[in-house]
């Protein structure tokens, strides 16, 4: 019979890992996944063995040294010994000195043979089959209960499509979701604008800055509830959920006349809609890219810029054709058509952790270069939604057409286009934090070096909106980016959605202390530009010391 080699095999939190076996002697697949070998074992070498490897069912695949592996699916052990000249026979044994009925472990006794031989599963045994020798032994297999997890062939979380038809089906489906949702965002400067004319006029600049605080507020705050639920269920019911309350809200929003009114249509529905869509939208791109993940995923959030664009002139167009209301209710239409992509199209590529919790995960912030991140994160949302709300306003106390005042929110989104995706393509190449750093300090320098001393002219206004616009476009594109660096694949939308949702604090607060400044001011926007400028350089200094904590001093680390 020859010698034989004893070797107990163990399932190890789903994965298997023989990189320790001797694979002068014998080659059982030492790169497959799902094999890991119990330190206990002892071994008898055995006479070289050609061509032996494992087949577990499905589809057989190849690996890089020309293996044969397939997905442990059907629990069918195969061993493949056709190529071997001076072999002998092949036998497994259950392994008795290492394990018991119950353990995880399971013992092979394999000895080279000529003929095809075959181990079957019945129950909880594997039968051994030779065509000569008929049944030789068996091995008991642990109880379903425990191995199940351990068989079920998980998508490597280590690789990634980094493209291919359905990954960028995915960036396109999330591009459409977050015009419509991050659009509406993007347009709130135009929304405040008409509305303190109109229906709210009777209300302060800082009051009615509390409904879109609101908004601001859920979109993000909402996350620490929907991020888990990503993480164990998927993109598909958030899709659908939230796609349907953007569009209602947009439809009832026609309709509102009093503060309340806006408040419960627009600051609640809308916000806590927008956040549904938000997440999922953002973390299923990270499912499908790693190396070119900044790059895809400023793909994607282009669509809010887009969104900022498009949003505002159709407001700009349809309210003098067709009144407010029905302006309203074209962006609804416009919002069922995009989102109806976005819920086709937005899924993840690792299968949902159905063992995995969907309560919100605080304990993460034990890890405190991911909290100093958030806290970058927090000025700058504290930040970036003042300008957004209030440019509009400020051109018109500076003296400019309403016409204008619109395309000042409109300018400020196309330098958005550029900054979502271009600073994403940098970050691949030079990292994520260093592309992040470099815009933060633009956006320092156009609030405190141009709009605070020239926006009062034309030129200086336009400058501004375009070039804050570019820098502050990477706020949504390159956070997520970020933070997939500090956490593994299948957690991301649960750090990503917790990040935003003490973020979204800040989006609270940071509206309605602009107003309060304003008023404080009488009327002025000096304060206004100095606090916008202060959050930036907050978040700038946190990004800095977290690359410090990470790769030190050197400035030409990639990080």
């Amino acid at each position: 019979m020859g010698r034989q080699v004893r070797t107990p095999l163990r399932a190890r939190d789903g994965s298997i890992d023989t990189s320790s076996m001797p694979t002068t002697r014998l080659r059982l697949q030492p790169h497959h996944p799902l094999l890991a070998e119990q330190p206990s074992a002892t071994k008898e070498i055995i006479p070289p063995v050609e061509s032996a490897f494992y087949v577990m069912g499905g589809e057989e695949k190849k690996d890089p040294n020309g293996h044969g592996t397939t997905p442990v699916d059907e629990k069918v052990l195969r061993a493949d010994h056709d190529r071997a000249a001076a072999t002998e026979g092949i036998t497994t044994s259950h392994n008795d000195s290492s394990t018991d009925s119950s353990s995880d472990a399971i013992g092979l006794h394999i000895v080279p043979s000529k003929t095809h031989s075959r181990i079957s599963r019945d129950g909880d045994k594997l039968s051994f089959h030779d065509p000569e020798k008929g049944v030789i032994s068996a091995a008991v297999l642990p109880s379903p209960s425990q191995s199940t997890r351990a068989l079920t062939l998980r998508e490597d979380e280590n690789f990634y499509p980094e493209g291919g038809l359905q990954a960028w089906l995915v960036v396109f489906g999330s591009l459409c979701s977050l015009l419509a949702a991050l659009g509406v965002m993007n347009t709130l400067g135009s929304f405040q604008a008409y509305i303190s004319r109109n229906q709210l006029r009777e209300y302060s600049e800082g009051e009615i800055g509390w409904i879109f605080s609101m908004y601001a507020c859920l979109a993000f705050g909402f996350g620490v509830i929907v991020g888990p639920v990503f993480d164990k269920h998927g993109a598909r019911w958030l899709m659908l959920v939230g796609s349907a309350g953007v569009v209602t809200s947009l439809m009832l929003l026609s309709v509102c006349e009093t503060y309340w009114h806006f408040m419960l249509v627009f600051g609640i529905l809308g916000g806590a809609s927008t956040s549904l869509i938000f997440a999922p939208a953002i973390a299923s791109i990270g499912h499908w890219f790693k190396a070119r993940r900044g790059f895809a995923t400023g793909i994607g959030a282009t669509g809010g810029a887009l969104g900022g664009i498009v949003y505002p002139l159709m407001l700009q167009y349809l309210i003098p054709q067709l009144g407010w209301a029905w302006a309203t209710r074209c962006l609804g239409f416009l919002s069922i058509f995009l989102l109806s992509i976005g819920c086709v199209l937005v899924r993840g590529r690792l299968p949902p952790e159905h063992n995995s919790s969907a309560k919100p995960d605080l304990g993460i912030f034990r890890d405190g270069v991911f909290a100093l991140t958030v806290a970058a994160v927090y000025l700058l949302e504290w930040a970036l939604f003042v300008p957004l709300t209030y440019i509009s306003s400020y051109a018109l106390h500076a003296g400019f057409t309403e016409a204008f005042s619109y395309q000042c929110l409109i300018i400020l989104n196309i330098g958005s286009v550029f900054g979502r995706w271009l600073p994403g393509f940098y970050a691949d190449k030079i990292g994520a934090f260093n592309t992040m750093i470099l815009t933060t300090i633009l956006s320092v320098v156009m609030v405190l070096g141009v709009w605070l001393p020239a926006g009062m002219t034309m030129p200086g206004l336009i400058i501004f909106c375009l070039f804050f616009g570019f820098a502050s476009g990477s706020n949504i594109g390159l956070t997520s980016v970020c933070i997939g660096k500090l956490c593994r694949t299948e957690n991301l939308g649960r750090y990503f959605a917790t990040c935003y949702t003490i973020v979204s604090i800040g989006c609270l607060t940071g509206i309605p202390i602009a107003g309060e400044i304003v008023k404080a001011n009488h009327g002025e926007y000096w304060g206004l530009m100095t606090f916008t400028g202060v959050c930036y350089a907050g978040g700038l200094a946190a990004f800095i010391v977290v690359r410090i904590i990470k790769v030190g001093w050197d400035v030409k680390a990639v990080y």
